[in-house]
C-alpha cells in the first residue's frame, strides 16, 4: 500500500479566534471607568478615569465622555477655558486627544465612537487640569469616562502561531 503525504497545514489549523465581523478576539473583555470631582484649581489635575491593561494584554479605547456641571445645565457651554482635558497612555498624551479646551464627547449623550489602539499593558488616564490666566468659567464639577476592550496578546504564548 502506498501512502500519500501532503503538506496541507490548513487541515490542522484551529478555528479563528477572531470575530469575522469586527476582527476583535472572542476573549475580549470590556473596561468602563468614570468619576466626577470638583474642578481642579489652576496648576492642579484630577484623574477622572484610569484603567491599567493586565500584563500581556492589549486593547482599544472605544469611547470617552466629558462632564461639567455648567454643560449639564446649558448645552451651549461647550468651552472650558479654565479646564484642559487630556487622555494619557503611560504618562504621554494619547493622540489625537492631546489637549482639549472644550466638550467634544458630552457625558450622557451618545458619545462618538473612537478606535484608538492601546499597546500591551498600558495604563490610560483621563485627566482634567486647571488652567490659569484665563477668564474663569462657571464650571464647579468635572467628570470623565473611558470605555474600551482588551484581550490577551497572542504573541505572548500562542502555541498555534508559533508552530513550525
Amino acid at each position: 500500500m502506498r501512502h500519500i503525504h501532503t503538506n496541507n497545514k490548513s487541515a490542522f489549523d484551529a478555528a479563528s479566534t477572531l470575530c469575522s465581523a469586527c476582527g476583535v478576539p472572542f476573549d475580549a473583555q470590556y473596561f468602563d471607568v468614570s468619576n466626577v470631582f470638583p474642578k481642579p484649581s489652576p496648576g492642579e489635575t484630577a484623574s477622572l478615569a484610569e484603567f491599567k491593561l493586565p500584563p500581556q494584554y492589549c486593547g482599544v479605547l472605544e469611547y470617552f465622555a466629558q462632564f461639567t456641571d455648567a454643560y449639564a445645565g446649558n448645552n451651549s457651554l461647550i468651552e472650558t477655558p479654565d479646564v484642559e482635558w487630556t487622555i494619557l497612555a503611560d504618562g504621554s498624551p494619547l493622540f489625537p486627544y492631546l489637549s482639549l479646551r472644550r466638550i467634544v464627547n458630552p457625558w450622557g449623550n451618545g458619545a462618538f465612537p473612537v478606535a484608538v489602539r492601546l499597546p500591551e499593558g498600558v495604563t490610560i488616564k483621563f485627566i482634567a487640569r486647571g488652567v490659569s490666566g484665563v477668564t474663569p468659567s462657571t464650571i464647579t464639577k468635572v467628570g470623565g469616562r473611558l470605555l474600551g476592550r482588551f484581550w490577551y496578546n497572542a504573541t505572548h504564548g500562542d502555541a498555534i502561531r508559533q508552530r513550525f
